[in-house]
């Protein structure tokens, strides 16, 4: 007590008393220990616990889970999230809203919280009826890279005599509401020189959700140098897991670019800001790209240069390759011409695996566990798409009563019944409707009935159980439509996953807005583009006859900035007046002159050029708006409002869909097969049909003919 009050009442003493009041501090820390030095201790973790907390982050990240209600006296629901490498996370907190059945006994009920297969929480729902917001702090220790996060409830009602009812009703259930998230707080571990490790933080999701990342291009870039930038941020599109971030490509010279401290700089040598030139000279780009870290200061720079276009380009899909990217552990690495840059089939290969380690479901009566299944780029259940469920249960079961079912968004698709002889390895398959689409995201849900043959043994929760294997998959099929129209955008520019040959024509010079008019445009296409081996070619002018017949067109900016928007303004749905200054009415929408002038415009037409080739035109008397228009394709979220071939946008946001088109698909020969392929067993019905049909007037023919015959034999024999 002598140090601390002699430390209090002394703060402006001579510099020998502050030294002495030190040493006396450090002496009582060494002899004594903490626990008797309180004030010192206090004032010093205060102070480390400022500083730690101005360098801590916060990063929030939605599990995407849908509202899903589970049913049954035991239920269960998976939720995932991701955690960085480079966090090195001091706290992490699940928040969640659920809501119980209004009839559920608040004493008897609970909810357990289980990570990665580690249970760490239980509570009980409090007893109100209504929304329910619970907050858990996560064992540090339980987290990983990628996590599970298991919610398991046992929700037993109250009869009115106040026991507890154990037979399952309808009344059983716990609904988990959408928002659920997970916030994270963390001190990030700055990047070394590796490029993988650049990667890493510039594919994060919390850089990019922060807007701390960017792609950066040369001013006024060539061809080349956009293609090998929309090759990049393509790349980086398909893995990015939020539905609502892009990394945006624009200019040194703008604010996004100041503000971010993770920049790809991609350009030919000769347009590489000087700073950056000079730590790389000539002879290192001799046939050759170079990909190379820089960092100066807080900033970290991912440098990707060539002397030509071409080698740039293929700098480029290295880049767009996560694989590579994430193997790479020097800080720079050459590319030549035969550098294998092409990927892998990354992620998705038309399976999702439900779970990745074995999941057991243990008690009597109904045990079920519901998967929350995103897909990425927003595949959709084509016909022929099913779920395989693989797994064991106990071999002591009322097999007469024992059942497992498989469930779509909360609607039965087949159950099965439990039998002995495949207690160690059974398994369910089902098939999803016909023409149902998924969407992107989705819930399945395995139940099993479980029941004791001893029903003396039946209070012992733990004997009857189920495990379900991590074999267990859900084939989803995409479906190939051929319809030019918003809902398919943009599978028409793309062919096995990847670019389709997409011409891109574009202003002769650009704009600020024309560069966040290409994010937008290649963020929404390279979320389905599964690979980087596809074509994009960058024009400024009107591309050749042969391209133009070969490729999937796309055109943004105004008339004045491009030519060959001009020069199809007779075949748009939304034409311009004769100066170009704004658009004129037609039969979907009357247009009042000023109006006209500033609305935006994305018109999907069937390519003058290929009948079996689309032609996307965004574009806008300003470049303001065409950017504008150019904002309902950059989400699948906002793509899928649409259900025409127009989109028009206005500057009070306003956005609004239209239909031009009698015939929606780019060729009748395509459609045609699609109706065959659809009822190939009608088809069948009909040849034979008409095979009866001919054979009938076939006989009906030769008896007539043979009638006719005999008579004119009679007739010549009687005369």
């Amino acid at each position: 007590m002598f140090v601390n009050k002699f430390f209090i009442s002394k703060p402006n003493g001579t510099r020998r008393n502050a030294i002495s009041s030190w040493l006396l501090i450090l002496i009582a820390l060494l002899t004594v220990g903490m626990s008797s030095v309180t004030l010192p201790e206090y004032s010093i973790q205060a102070a480390k616990t400022t500083k730690k907390a101005s360098n801590l982050k916060t990063y929030t990240q939605p599990f995407q889970n849908t509202t899903t209600t589970l049913s049954g006296e035991s239920v269960q629901a998976n939720l995932y999230f991701i955690k960085m490498d480079y966090w090195r996370v001091k706290s992490a907190t699940i928040n969640f809203n659920f809501q119980v059945s209004q009839l559920a006994s608040r004493s008897t009920s609970d909810i357990t919280l289980s990570l990665n297969g580690t249970k760490f929480y239980s509570f009980r729902p409090k007893k109100e009826t209504g929304l329910q917001t619970e907050s858990i702090k996560v064992p540090l220790r339980l987290l990983q890279g990628e996590n599970q996060l298991q919610i398991n409830g046992q929700i037993l009602n109250q009869t009115g005599d106040k026991n507890y009812q154990l037979a399952q009703t309808p009344a059983n259930w716990l609904t988990i509401y959408d928002g659920a998230n997970v916030n994270f707080q963390y001190e990030l571990e700055p990047p070394t020189k590796a490029i993988k490790s650049f990667y890493a933080h510039f594919s994060g999701t919390d850089t990019i959700a922060e807007e701390n990342s960017v792609i950066t291009l040369p001013k006024q870039a060539s061809n080349a140098e956009l293609t090998a930038g929309m090759y990049a941020l393509s790349g980086e599109a398909r893995t990015i897991t939020t539905e609502a971030s892009q990394i945006p490509v624009t200019t040194a010279d703008t604010d996004a670019a100041k503000a971010a401290d993770y920049q790809l700089v991609i350009a030919t040598y000769d347009h590489l800001p000087a700073a950056f030139r000079q730590q790389i000279t000539r002879n290192q780009l001799d046939q050759r790209a170079l990909i190379k870290t820089v960092t100066k200061g807080n900033r970290h720079y991912l440098v990707v240069t060539a002397l030509t276009g071409a080698m740039l380009e293929r700098a480029s899909r290295f880049v767009a390759n996560q694989e590579l990217m994430q193997e790479t552990e020097a800080d720079t690495e050459y590319v030549s011409a035969d550098t294998r840059t092409y990927t892998s089939e990354l992620q998705y290969d038309g399976s999702y695996q439900l779970t990745k380690q074995a999941e057991t479901l243990t008690g009597a009566k109904h045990q079920s566990n519901t998967y929350f299944v995103s897909l990425p780029v927003d595949r959709t259940n084509a016909d022929g798409s099913q779920i395989r469920i693989h797994f064991r249960y106990a071999k002591n079961l009322n097999f007469k009563r024992a059942l497992a079912t498989v469930s779509l968004n909360g609607s039965p698709l087949g159950s099965k019944k439990l039998t002995a002889a495949h207690a160690d390895n059974d398994s369910l398959t089902v098939t999803l409707p016909k023409g149902k689409a998924l969407g992107h995201t989705f819930t399945i849900q395995v139940s099993f009935d479980l029941e004791m043959a001893d029903q003396d043994s039946s209070d012992n929760s733990d004997t009857p159980w189920a495990t379900i294997e991590p074999d267990s998959k859900a084939y989803i099929k995409s479906q190939p439509v051929s319809d030019l129209l918003f809902t398919n955008y943009p599978n028409l520019f793309l062919k096995n996953d990847t670019f389709n040959q997409i011409a891109v024509v574009r202003p002769q010079r650009l704009t600020g807005d024309d560069y966040q008019t290409l994010t937008n445009l290649f963020n929404l296409i390279g979320n389905y583009a599964q690979s980087n081996t596809g074509k994009v070619q960058f024009y400024t002018k009107r591309p050749s006859k042969t391209v133009l017949k070969t490729s999937n067109v796309i055109a943004f900016g105004t008339p004045q900035q491009n030519a060959f928007i001009k020069s199809l303004n007779s075949k748009l749905y939304f034409k311009y007046n004769r100066d170009y200054h704004g658009f004129v009415s037609n039969e979907k929408l009357s247009i009042e002159q000023t109006y006209g002038q500033n609305i935006g415009t994305a018109q999907l037409l069937r390519s003058p050029y290929n009948a079996r080739a689309g032609l996307l035109i965004v574009t806008a008397a300003h470049t303001g708006d065409v950017y504008r228009a150019s904002t309902q394709l950059n989400y699948q979220r906002n793509i899928s409002q649409y259900k025409g071939d127009a989109i028009v946008v206005d500057h009070d946001n306003n956005h609004y869909d239209y239909r031009f088109k009698k015939k929606k698909t780019v060729d009748d020969g395509v459609s045609a097969k699609t109706v065959v392929s659809r009822n190939s067993q009608l088809v069948v019905y009909l040849a034979i049909a008409i095979v009866v049909i001919l054979m009938i007037g076939l006989a009906a023919f030769l008896i007539l003919r043979k009638n006719g015959l005999m008579t004119g034999k009679g007739r010549a024999h009687h005369e």
